[in-house]
């Protein structure tokens, strides 16, 4: 069991996974051992949402503008970084990887898998959502009902888990319905060997 904070190679891990498959919870419990600093695209979303500025369709860009750079921010003091957002584009990958390289860094994809849609669907119902989060599989935000008129939730969610965006190298896979800690130990045991 990795317990103890590690001496690893510098990283950027990316989180990934539908909402409510368990990246948060992943991250939090990576965190210590990788001497990291999680960057939660929620908060930054939601607080940009709350100042009452910025739309929700455009609350997401400006957010992640914003986490790149505090990634670089968080890297250039010499910590590991996690990013702890969906990653459902394929920008969201090379601006990783790419942040990763342009520092000697080590990234890491590591998607959360929940095929289960009711499990899901029981998870964002059971937490406190932030402003930018769901409230159920078939529920959008609050933030985001008009701009998402129209829209059939339920379907968006499973293209979402059905069509993941992912690297070609040094992605991992979790079945997140599993122990956390366990999932945090495998997780490990890819990254550092």
């Amino acid at each position: 069991m990795f317990t103890q904070p590690q001496t690893l190679t510098k990283l950027v891990l990316q989180m990934s996974g539908a909402p409510g498959s368990g990246k948060s919870t992943l991250a939090r419990l990576l965190r210590p051992v990788v001497n990291a600093v999680i960057i939660d695209h929620d908060v930054l979303r939601s607080s940009l949402l709350e100042s009452g500025i910025i739309p929700f369709d455009q609350a997401a860009k400006q957010a992640y503008l914003l986490q790149w750079a505090l990634a670089r921010d968080v890297i250039q003091q010499g910590l590991s970084v996690i990013i702890d957002s969906t990653c459902n584009y394929d920008e969201v990958l090379k601006e990783g990887s790419a942040l990763a390289a342009e520092h000697g860094y080590e990234y890491w994809y590591i998607e959360c898998q929940v095929q289960d849609i009711d499990l899901l669907d029981q998870r964002l119902r059971e937490r406190d959502p932030m402003t930018s989060q769901r409230t159920a599989v078939d529920s959008p935000p609050a933030a985001a009902k008009s701009a998402r008129t129209g829209v059939d939730s339920r379907a968006l969610f499973k293209k979402w888990i059905e069509n993941p965006c992912r690297p070609k190298n040094n992605f991992i896979i979790v079945n997140s319905t599993d122990n956390p800690e366990l999932l945090r130990d495998h997780i490990l045991i890819k990254i550092i060997g």
